[in-house]
Protein backbone atom coordinates (compact mmCIF):
# COMPACT_ATOMS: atom_id res chain seq x y z
CA UNK A 1 0.00 0.00 0.00
CA UNK A 2 1.41 3.20 -0.75
CA UNK A 3 1.16 6.03 1.52
CA UNK A 4 1.85 9.71 1.59
CA UNK A 5 3.19 10.62 5.37
CA UNK A 6 1.68 13.79 6.71
CA UNK A 7 4.13 13.73 9.72
CA UNK A 8 7.29 11.80 9.98
CA UNK A 9 7.30 8.16 11.19
CA UNK A 10 10.22 6.68 12.50
CA UNK A 11 11.63 4.03 10.54
CA UNK A 12 9.21 4.90 7.96
CA UNK A 13 9.92 8.15 6.07
CA UNK A 14 9.88 11.68 6.75
CA UNK A 15 6.77 14.46 6.28
CA UNK A 16 5.24 14.58 2.62
CA UNK A 17 7.57 11.42 1.42
CA UNK A 18 5.84 8.68 -0.69
CA UNK A 19 6.16 5.09 1.04
CA UNK A 20 5.09 1.88 0.39
CA UNK A 21 3.85 -0.09 3.49
CA UNK A 22 2.25 -3.44 4.33
CA UNK A 23 -1.36 -3.21 4.29
CA UNK A 24 -2.64 -4.02 7.47
CA UNK A 25 0.28 -1.08 9.11
CA UNK A 26 -0.75 1.37 6.56
CA UNK A 27 -5.07 1.23 7.58
CA UNK A 28 -4.84 0.21 11.20
CA UNK A 29 -1.86 2.54 12.55
CA UNK A 30 -0.71 5.13 9.61
CA UNK A 31 -4.60 6.02 8.33
CA UNK A 32 -6.31 5.48 11.93
CA UNK A 33 -3.53 7.52 14.10
CA UNK A 34 -3.53 10.53 10.92
CA UNK A 35 0.19 10.03 10.21
CA UNK A 36 -0.63 9.50 6.71
CA UNK A 37 -3.42 9.03 3.62
CA UNK A 38 -3.79 6.96 1.21
CA UNK A 39 -2.07 7.88 -2.13
CA UNK A 40 -4.50 8.35 -4.32
CA UNK A 41 -4.19 10.39 -7.73
CA UNK A 42 -5.98 13.57 -6.45
CA UNK A 43 -3.44 13.15 -2.83
CA UNK A 44 -0.57 12.76 -5.14
CA UNK A 45 -1.62 15.50 -6.97
CA UNK A 46 -2.47 17.82 -4.01
CA UNK A 47 1.14 16.66 -2.61
CA UNK A 48 2.60 18.55 -5.86
CA UNK A 49 0.99 21.67 -5.51
CA UNK A 50 1.82 21.76 -1.80
CA UNK A 51 5.62 20.95 -3.30
CA UNK A 52 5.51 23.97 -5.85
CA UNK A 53 3.41 26.13 -3.19
CA UNK A 54 6.60 25.67 -0.84
CA UNK A 55 9.15 25.92 -3.22
CA UNK A 56 7.69 29.04 -4.51
CA UNK A 57 7.66 30.88 -1.18
CA UNK A 58 11.17 29.33 -0.67
CA UNK A 59 12.55 31.50 -4.16
CA UNK A 60 10.23 34.82 -2.49
CA UNK A 61 12.22 34.73 0.99
CA UNK A 62 15.25 33.98 -0.60
CA UNK A 63 15.06 37.05 -3.05
CA UNK A 64 13.76 39.58 -0.22
CA UNK A 65 16.82 38.11 1.81
CA UNK A 66 19.03 39.15 -1.38
CA UNK A 67 17.44 42.36 -1.34
CA UNK A 68 17.71 42.97 2.51
CA UNK A 69 21.63 42.15 2.43
CA UNK A 70 21.86 45.07 -0.48
CA UNK A 71 19.90 47.23 1.48
CA UNK A 72 22.44 46.60 4.50
CA UNK A 73 25.59 47.25 2.51
CA UNK A 74 25.08 50.66 2.50
CA UNK A 75 23.80 51.38 5.73
CA UNK A 76 25.40 52.26 9.22
CA UNK A 77 24.06 52.22 12.31
CA UNK A 78 25.71 54.32 15.74
CA UNK A 79 25.88 52.81 19.17
CA UNK A 80 27.58 54.76 22.22
CA UNK A 81 29.53 53.37 24.74
CA UNK A 82 30.85 54.49 27.79
CA UNK A 83 34.28 54.72 27.87
CA UNK A 84 37.90 56.05 29.98
CA UNK A 85 41.15 57.35 28.77
CA UNK A 86 42.76 56.19 25.85
CA UNK A 87 39.41 55.21 23.89
CA UNK A 88 39.06 52.13 26.39
CA UNK A 89 35.95 51.03 26.86
CA UNK A 90 33.66 49.75 29.67
CA UNK A 91 32.03 46.84 29.09
CA UNK A 92 31.36 45.54 25.13
CA UNK A 93 28.85 46.07 22.78
CA UNK A 94 26.60 43.26 22.40
CA UNK A 95 24.04 41.78 19.82
CA UNK A 96 21.47 43.49 21.36
CA UNK A 97 22.36 46.90 21.00
CA UNK A 98 23.01 46.93 17.63
CA UNK A 99 19.57 45.35 16.74
CA UNK A 100 17.79 48.12 19.30
CA UNK A 101 20.31 50.70 17.37
CA UNK A 102 19.14 48.89 14.11
CA UNK A 103 15.30 49.53 14.71
CA UNK A 104 15.98 52.91 16.05
CA UNK A 105 17.70 54.62 13.57
CA UNK A 106 17.03 52.02 10.31
CA UNK A 107 13.79 51.16 11.07
CA UNK A 108 14.79 47.99 10.86
CA UNK A 109 13.75 44.36 12.78
CA UNK A 110 17.19 42.85 12.62
CA UNK A 111 17.24 38.87 15.06
CA UNK A 112 20.09 39.39 17.90
CA UNK A 113 20.30 35.58 17.25
CA UNK A 114 21.79 35.77 13.47
CA UNK A 115 24.11 38.47 14.19
CA UNK A 116 27.72 36.70 14.22
CA UNK A 117 30.09 38.48 15.82
CA UNK A 118 33.42 36.76 16.26
CA UNK A 119 34.28 38.38 19.20
CA UNK A 120 32.31 40.90 21.54
CA UNK A 121 33.37 44.76 20.17
CA UNK A 122 35.24 46.76 23.33
CA UNK A 123 36.89 49.77 21.14
CA UNK A 124 35.49 52.56 19.51
CA UNK A 125 35.61 52.82 15.62
CA UNK A 126 33.63 51.27 12.86
CA UNK A 127 33.13 47.71 12.34
CA UNK A 128 31.60 45.06 9.97
CA UNK A 129 28.84 43.08 12.03
CA UNK A 130 27.74 39.87 9.43
CA UNK A 131 23.92 38.63 9.71
CA UNK A 132 22.99 35.94 8.51
CA UNK A 133 19.50 36.97 7.10
CA UNK A 134 18.57 33.18 5.27
CA UNK A 135 20.65 30.36 5.22
CA UNK A 136 22.05 31.03 1.99
CA UNK A 137 22.38 34.93 2.26
CA UNK A 138 25.17 36.58 4.74
CA UNK A 139 24.71 40.29 5.21
CA UNK A 140 27.06 42.73 6.64
CA UNK A 141 26.36 45.94 8.63
CA UNK A 142 28.33 48.58 9.66
CA UNK A 143 28.49 49.55 13.16
CA UNK A 144 30.37 52.88 14.40
CA UNK A 145 30.96 52.75 18.04
CA UNK A 146 31.31 55.98 19.37
CA UNK A 147 31.68 57.70 23.10
CA UNK A 148 28.85 57.80 25.06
Amino acid sequence: MKIILLEDVKSVGKKGEVVEVNDSYGRNIIIRKKLGIEATKQNLNDLKLQNRHADKLAAENLESAKQLAEDLKDKQVEVAIKSGKDGRTFGSVSTKEIAEAAKKQLGLELDKKKMQLAEPIRSLGFFDVPIKVHPKVLASLKVHVVEG
